[in-house]
């Protein structure tokens, strides 16, 4: 069976509401990315050298990164050797079936829960990248499956980000644990932890600051923050998601290198996934880094924070060649 006709069976099992968010929000990296590659391959029947070189630029203007572009050509000439490919139509499944295995990986990317207890979910990231957002929309995730949430703003020193958390807060009917602009984050965590014991809360979500006013580093704040936690809960923080805006392409790449490696990351999220025509940032993110993606943000609705799912990913991108595909067949049949 075609790699496209898996991917459009495994599909139709899945959620249609959640496909869709995958569809419409991927529709600027379908026409960015995924149709230059339609035209690539309409324009050129034949596969070259100079097919493969006009290929490697299509991947790397939709930001797959350079590394990520060249291993993968270097996979496509060898299937085209080996299956003896002379048309240049018959890579488009097999490039999004290399795709969708770049995307996978062998990690479960789902949020780790406590099974006994209090779930703590702490967010970090630079300012400017949806954090506040996302910590908003999950919240009402979590309360639409009955769960007690709380927010914790430890976002104490960026300049109205309290106030944003407490709209969202209002918005989702959480209560949002606080103190005063300026504060310690660490004291409004240990604040928002008994808070936490004192309601019976199932989940405590977590903001903290993306840069700091003062000289002091913002690792040693984030560490300061784990301490106090774990003093606490044991063996919470149990994730530690670091927030991207996929909007800012390879820049989302080296932030997430720089802040990964020193502050416990387990895993990320891409906002604004909607927003822009490079969607390929998340294959050039899963591969540089060993690091799960667990969520993206696919729109400006509470809905559209959505549980990264590669099969979705890959059908969101190739949803047209996938549509040409089935009514070829249909018509064949």
């Amino acid at each position: 069976m075609s790699f496209f006709k898996k991917l459009k069976e495994s599909i139709a099992a899945k959620t249609e509401s959640v496909t869709k968010q995958f569809k419409e929000g991927l529709e600027k990296s379908r026409k960015g990315f995924v149709e230059k590659v339609a035209e690539l391959v309409t324009r050129r029947k034949k596969i070259d050298e100079e097919f493969f070189e006009e290929l490697e630029e299509i991947l790397i203007g939709a930001d797959v990164g350079v590394n990520t572009v060249l291993q993968l050509i270097d996979d496509l000439r060898v299937e085209v050797k080996k299956r003896k490919i002379e048309d240049a139509a018959e890579l488009q499944p097999i490039l999004s079936e290399k795709i969708q295995e770049l995307l996978r990986g062998d990690e479960d990317n789902s949020i780790r829960m406590n099974p006994d207890g209090i779930t703590v979910i702490l967010f970090v990231g630079v300012n400017g990248v949806g954090k506040t957002t996302t910590i908003g929309k999950l919240a009402h995730h979590y309360k639409q499956e009955g769960k007690k949430v709380l927010m914790a703003a430890g976002d104490t020193f960026r300049a109205g980000a309290i106030e944003q958390l407490e709209v969202w807060g209002q918005r989702v009917g959480v209560e949002v644990i606080k103190q005063q602009a300026g504060s310690d984050p660490a004291a409004v965590m240990f604040d928002a932890v008994q808070a936490a014991k004192q309601r019976g809360a199932d989940i405590l979500l977590c903001d903290t600051a993306g840069r700091l006013q003062n000289k002091s580093n913002l690792m040693e704040e984030l560490n300061k923050i784990y301490r106090v936690i774990q003093r606490e809960i044991p063996d919470a923080p149990h994730e530690v998601l670091m927030v991207l805006d996929a909007t800012t392409g390879q820049n989302a790449l080296s932030q997430a290198k720089l802040f990964g490696e020193k502050s416990g990351v387990t895993g990320l999220v891409l906002t604004k996934l909607d927003g822009t025509a490079k969607g390929g940032i998340v294959v050039a993110i899963r591969q540089e880094l060993s690091l799960p993606v667990k969520l993206v943000g696919l729109g400006e609705k509470m809905e559209d924070l959505q549980k990264f799912d590669s099969e979705q990913f890959v059908h969101g991108l190739f949803a047209g060649i996938l549509k040409e595909e089935t009514d070829e067949s249909e018509v064949q049949s």
